[in-house]
Formats: structure tokens, sequence, C-alpha cells
């Protein structure tokens, strides 16, 4: 990678001296054979996932290109109309991100442009439009959902070069060798490893004191047909009207997209939960977790800077690491609350991305499952139900369980639901659907139709957990679960605080 820049870039333009390239090689990929243009007016930012300016790995690289080549930036956030599951709720949510992007971004030396597609296909020649002036073309990678075809689809039609940065966690995704299939070998792996990752997060601030050409307009022949997005006009009541998406997912009325938002539920935590966090995460009623899944979803905040801000909290220093032991507690030595924490967010979200990243045609199908698991799915296949519902059913909160049906209309509602419950919530369609190939078909859809943090592979993790991945065989086998680890909601009621939980998520409270 490094002798193509010099090559290029001493053919390209006249030689300067400039500062090594400040993120990790094993983040960077080209993606194309393009050379840079010579006569580029700026160097473009393509954010599509990590859609934040704090800690982003993506956003460091291009302002080294455009330090490099002594262009401008410019900073290119889309949201396109054609993607499965498409609502307001989700457009509305990246729509805050980028209005809080517009804002931080005022008086930074980078040209800002947020674009929000009014109907399908009318932003499509946007992306190579501007590429057409720019030296080079930096995005994000993100190993989920439709973006990994996005940038195969886009590669080869860009006249230049597209830089794909992994920016998703403070593992890199190429850094393990092999897929973890449980937890206990991955955490192990991960202890080995991350000191290491801990010397190289991105910077908190990479636009900060940083000095960069400005460029006067954006090239007319965007300007002509393309308009900047209007916040006022689109975080409107009816804003999202005209957009032809799902208007009846309406956006959630607790949850805010945006890095403001994030980094006021992150203080949050850090001030009234984290205390608590082990002993209380469990009950609904006690609010306990940081509410920043959705967040770290859209890349309003990174992992890198949670990580961070709760080490600091602790006051934690890298001697007080234990030996590498792949248990869950002992190895940070801070309290047991920040122990848990650290393992949710270093050791569960991170080899989600693990799976999605090196299985890319398998996270999301039951092959993936390990072998134990897919034997007690054919053992199990033709076992009576106790009862089936339908899709509608399920959507609607319309079965005999009063706790999976608060569950469901907190979803529908929130487009959240707290985690535990999320766990019962798809054993029991696991448990009340007539084949495991029609309980994952419903557990994907209604999870990514509604959850603002769905579409994502520590979700689809979540869902795969239900079924049997990063687990072990149970026993004894119970009729339909058969190996896999069964869950009720008596049990569920009897050791969890949920009375003010049922209450909130009442029918008539809808």
């Amino acid at each position: 990678m490094e002798e193509w820049c010099a090559t290029t870039l001493i053919q390209a333009r006249t030689a300067v001296i400039t500062p090594m390239n400040p993120i990790p090689e094993i983040r960077l990929t080209q993606a194309n054979d393009k050379a840079i243009n010579p006569d580029a007016q700026y160097v473009l930012h393509w954010m599509t996932s990590a859609r934040r300016i704090r800690y982003n790995f993506s956003l460091e690289h291009a302002i080294y290109r455009a330090k490099e080549l002594s262009l401008p930036l410019v900073i290119f956030e889309p949201v396109r109309v054609r993607y499965q599951w498409a609502s307001d709720r989700i457009h509305r949510f990246i729509i805050e991100g980028m209005r809080d992007n517009a804002a931080e971004l005022e008086d930074k030396p980078a040209t800002y442009f947020p674009y929000v597609e009014p109907k399908p296909g009318e932003g499509s020649p946007l992306l190579l439009t501007l590429a057409k002036s720019a030296a080079t073309v930096v995005t994000d990678e993100y190993p989920c959902f439709f973006l990994p075809n996005l940038i195969t689809a886009v590669k080869d039609r860009l006249p230049v070069p597209l830089e794909v940065v992994d920016t998703n966690g403070v593992v890199p995704l190429r850094m393990p060798d092999r897929t973890f299939t449980v937890a206990h070998s991955y955490r192990r792996w991960m202890q080995k490893n991350i000191l290491d990752c801990l010397t190289e997060l991105p910077k908190s601030t990479p636009l900060s004191r940083i000095k960069l050409p400005t460029l006067d307009k954006l090239p007319a022949e965007v300007t002509k047909r393309w308009k900047p997005a209007d916040f006022k006009e689109l975080l409107d009541k009816d804003g999202l009207s005209k957009i032809p998406i799902d208007h009846d997912v309406a956006p959630s009325p607790v949850l805010t997209g945006g890095s403001d938002a994030a980094g006021k539920s992150l203080d949050r935590f850090l001030k009234r939960r984290l205390g608590d966090y082990g002993e209380q995460r469990n009950h609904p009623d006690e609010h306990a977790t940081t509410e920043l899944s959705a967040h770290l979803h859209f890349g309003h905040i990174a992992a890198h800077e949670i990580v961070q801000r709760v080490l600091d909290h602790e006051d934690w220093t890298p001697d007080q690491t234990s030996k590498a032991n792949g248990k869950n507690h002992d190895f940070w030595n801070t309290s047991e609350s920040t122990e848990g924490f650290l393992d949710q967010v270093l050791t569960w979200r991170e080899m989600g991305f693990n799976m999605s990243f090196r299985e890319p045609d398998r996270y999301d199908k039951l092959d993936s499952l390990p072998d134990w698991a897919r034997k007690s799915i054919r053992e199990t296949a033709d076992d009576e139900r106790p009862v089936t519902y339908s899709l509608e059913q399920f959507e609607n909160a319309d079965t005999h369980d009063e706790l999976w049906n608060a569950g469901q209309r907190q979803l529908v509602r929130q487009g959240m639901m707290h985690n535990y419950i999320r766990m019962l919530w798809g054993k029991k369609i696991l448990h009340w659907t007539k084949s495991v190939d029609r309980a994952l078909e419903i557990m994907i859809h209604l999870n990514n139709k509604y959850a603002l943090d769905g579409r994502d592979p520590n979700s689809y993790s979540g869902i795969f957990w239900v079924l049997g991945r990063y687990d072990r065989a149970w026993g004894p086998k119970r009729p339909v679960f058969g190996s896999i680890r069964y869950m009720t909601s008596d049990s569920a009621r009897k050791k969890l605080h949920l009375k003010e939980y049922l209450r909130e998520f009442r029918a008539e409270n809808g």
C-alpha cells in the first residue's frame, strides 16, 4: 500500500514532505487499482457507517490524504431510499446525526455535504460525480447489511482510488486469524491482544488544530442537480412524508440520533449507571444500561471512545491487567461492573463483527450454527409446538404472554428492547413458530424493521444466540428446543424487576 502511495503521488503531484499515515495499516484496504487524479480539486470522504467526526479512523485517513496532497477535504454523508426496512424511524435517526455533524463542522477546515435522497435512484450518480473532481475517495468499511455490496458495486466505476477504512471496533477486523465460535476462546485471544490495540486508538478530534486549503464551492454539476439536506425541513413533523419509505414505523420517542445525544448518554452512564451495571443490568425497571446500541450501529459514537472513557473513569492503567485467562472477570482488575461492561463491548460486540466479517455469506444463515445446534434442530423439527403465531400476531404483540407482548410493544414503540427481554423474546418466537427457519425469518424481520440497532453484526449475534451460536448444548433435552438453551417468561418474572416495565408497556398504553 505504501509503495503504491509513494509512486502515484510522485507521478500525480510535485513532491511534498508529509507526515506518516496515522492509522494502523491493517485497517486500510485499497478497493481498486485506480490512480490518484493529478487535477483534483479535493479529497472526498464518503461517510456511510462511521457517521461521526470524533474517534474516526476513516475520517482521520481522509484528513491525512488531504494534508499529503495539499487539497481541501469534502465530507459527503448521504442517506439513500432503497434499503430494506427503510422507515421514518431509521431516516430521522440518521438525519439527526447529520445535523450534529453539520454543527460540529461549522468551524472546521472541511466542506460538509449532507444529502438525503428524495426518491429512489435520484442520488445514484452523485458519488460518481463528486469523485470526478476528487483525488481519491476514502470510505468506511462495515461488514453487514447492504454496505459491503455497495462497495463492490461502485469500486470499479469510480475514476479514482477507493480507500476503505475499518473503524468499527477496538480490535481491527483483520487481526483475528479465525472465526471464533465461543466467547471463552475469543475472550482469551482478545485479552492477549487488547493492550496493543489500546495503543492505536483514533484521535478524539482529528480536525482540531488542522490547517487545510479551503474549497470555494463544490463543482457546478453537483450543486445544480443535488441540494444539501435541509435539516429544518426534514426534521419537521411531516418532513419525511414525501420520501417513499415506511411511514408506519414512526421515529423513536425516547432515542435521538447524533453524536450529541450519544455523548450525553455515555456521560449519564458513567456518572449514574456504571456503578450498578453489574447487579442491575438485567432488571428492566432499574434502567442500568447505556442505551448506546443504536448510536454504535449508526456510528454516532465509537467503541474506542466508550472504552477509553470507561477506563479513564476507573483510573485504570495497563499494569493492572492480569494474564489472559478467557474469563469475563478479573482481567482488567477494575470494579465488577466495569469488568462486565467491558466484556459486553470488547468480547460480545466484537465477536459479532468477527463472524460477520469472516463469514459474509453465512453470518445470517442457519448453517453458521455449531454442529450440535444444527443436529438439535433436525431432531426437533417435527416436535409439536404448544401454540403457534403468525408474523402479524407477533408484530401486533397478540400472544398469550404478557411479558413477551411488553417486549414487542417496547420494540415497536421505542425502537429498542431491554437486553434480557430481547433474549426471551427470541426464545419464545422459536418456541411458538412452526419451524426454526420461519422463527429466524420472523426474528430478523421484526428486529430489523423496528430496532434502531438492527441490521448490525451485534444484533445478528443476539438472534443467532437464541438458536445456539456462541452457546453450548444444554440438558435435559426439551421439546422444540432439544439441546438449545431454554428460557421461560415465568422464570424471568421470578428473578427480574418488571413491575414498572409491564405497566409501561401494557396494551392500553399504546
